[in-house]
C-alpha cells in the first residue's frame, strides 16, 4: 500500500505486510545505492505488527517507480550471490569428493 500526496510523486511511504528487517534494510541499502534517491529508510510501526514503512524521497523520478527498481536491483543481487554460493559448494565437492558420501551429504 502507497501513501503519498497526489501532487508530488516524488515522495511515498510503502506499507509491507508480512515483513521485517530482513527485508526492509536490504531494501533501504538498495534505494540508498540509487542517485535518483534523496532520502529512504523504514520504520516498524509496532513490534507486535508484521509490517514495515519505507519512506522514498526522490530527486524527480516517481518514488513508486524507483523502489520499484530498487526491488528488482535486490532481486539481481540476491540471484548473484547464491549462483556464487552454488558454484563455490560444486567446486569444492569436486575437489574433495572424500568429504560427501555417497548419499552426496557431508561426512561429518
Amino acid at each position: 500500500m502507497e501513501h503519498g500526496s497526489f501532487s508530488d510523486n516524488t515522495k511515498s511511504t510503502f506499507s509491507l505486510a508480512d515483513e521485517d528487517h530482513t527485508l526492509a534494510n536490504a531494501i533501504r541499502f538498495t534505494l540508498n545505492q540509487d542517485p535518483r534517491v534523496s532520502f529512504s529508510g523504514y520504520s516498524i510501526p509496532h513490534p507486535s505488527e508484521n509490517r514495515v514503512n519505507i519512506r522514498v524521497q526522490t530527486t524527480g523520478a516517481p518514488a513508486g517507480e524507483v523502489l520499484k527498481d530498487a526491488c528488482q536491483d535486490l532481486m539481481m543481487m540476491c540471484q548473484h550471490v547464491r549462483s556464487t554460493f552454488d558454484k563455490a559448494v560444486s567446486d569444492y565437492k569436486k575437489r574433495n569428493p572424500e568429504d560427501m558420501d555417497t548419499n552426496g551429504t557431508e561426512n561429518v
